[in-house]
């Protein structure tokens, strides 16, 4: 076939329609090993690729058979991606389908040589600046504001005091129990991206942490937990934590907000405050500087001094020359 999105369409009559078990399915396989979230991201970005692969928008990740993929196929599937998706995201479907075919060669469904063969396409190239944005000093102070003196209140100052102080994703934050919080160390040990644990100081957000669990209590459990009628006493979810900042920024005037610019944040100030990077990046839990270095706003900074040093002889003008 001549084009990358037909690449499976040889092999159409040998599909599998529908899902077998997850012993024997490398989907099935492959997913198993994930958390809860990365399945849904994942198996989302197989969906994509199964439905680029078969040219019918109705696909799925189950319609595809992964084990009669060859290099030919993957090096299609990574054009079509590259032409269609930002690097980020190609290469996050790029790692999906690499994951299924190491699956499918695990289970003896294709030989080590055309697994790696395969598996041997290379990530796509490309830059993008960060999403998001970091919070002035003064947001963060409208935000701690908006929480007064009910347990509500002391409970949302708690989790913007985590999530700024120890920059931690929502994920993360939710995942937190009340026997991760190290009194003596001052300490909150996270469990972060592949299951592995760091220890974050929490500096600063100790006291709003101590004021929380005067009102929670040091019953086992989450660290924060809802409060209402129908979820007391019950593990936040991440969509709870984003609908509660989006009720905090309203109240403060904050626009354009997500959970993800309080790690933002957290980086860069810490950079900024001289904080070296490999430090940082351990209490952030990136697994590369690389990573932690996308969040730097030194060069930034020294490139709007620099852009700053150029004169521009312009003077103002008016429509109509008023």
């Amino acid at each position: 076939m001549n084009q990358p999105t037909a690449f499976l369409k040889q092999t159409e009559q040998t599909i599998v329609t529908t899902k077998t078990g997850c012993d024997t399915d490398p989907v099935a396989v492959y997913l198993s090993g994930l958390n809860l979230n990365s399945r849904r991201t994942m198996l989302a970005a197989l969906d994509t690729i199964a439905q680029l692969g078969l040219g019918d928008e109705t696909a799925t990740a189950w319609n595809v058979p992964w084990s009669q993929l060859r290099f030919q196929h993957t090096q299609a599937v990574r054009s079509a991606l590259a032409d269609k998706y930002a690097h980020t995201t190609a290469n996050r479907m790029l790692s999906a389908m690499r994951g299924v075919l190491k699956a499918a060669w695990k289970l003896g469904l294709m030989t080590a040589e055309d697994y790696q063969k395969a598996a041997s396409v290379e990530s796509i190239q490309g830059e993008i600046l960060p999403s998001g944005r970091a919070l002035s000093s003064g947001e963060l102070v409208g935000l701690l504001n908006t929480c007064e003196v009910a347990p509500l209140d002391i409970r949302d100052a708690a989790i913007f005091s985590v999530l700024y102080g120890c920059g931690l994703r929502r994920a993360e934050l939710v995942a937190l129990n009340i026997a991760d919080y190290k009194m003596e160390e001052k300490e909150l040990v996270v469990r972060g991206k592949g299951n592995k644990q760091r220890a974050v100081p929490l500096g600063h957000a100790v006291p709003a942490i101590n004021d929380w669990l005067i009102i929670r209590g040091d019953e086992e459990g989450p660290l924060f937990w809802g409060l209402g009628n129908r979820n007391r006493g019950q593990r936040l979810t991440d969509q709870a934590v984003y609908n509660m900042l989006r009720k905090r920024a309203k109240l403060a005037g904050v626009k354009n907000l997500s959970p993800h610019d309080f790690r933002r944040t957290f980086v860069g100030d810490l950079l900024d405050a001289g904080a070296d990077i490999a430090t940082v990046q351990k209490m952030a839990g990136h697994a590369s500087p690389t990573t932690t270095s996308r969040y730097d706003r030194r060069g930034q900074t020294a490139r709007h001094q620099a852009a700053s040093l150029l004169h521009i002889p312009y003077k103002k003008r008016t429509v109509g020359g008023e």
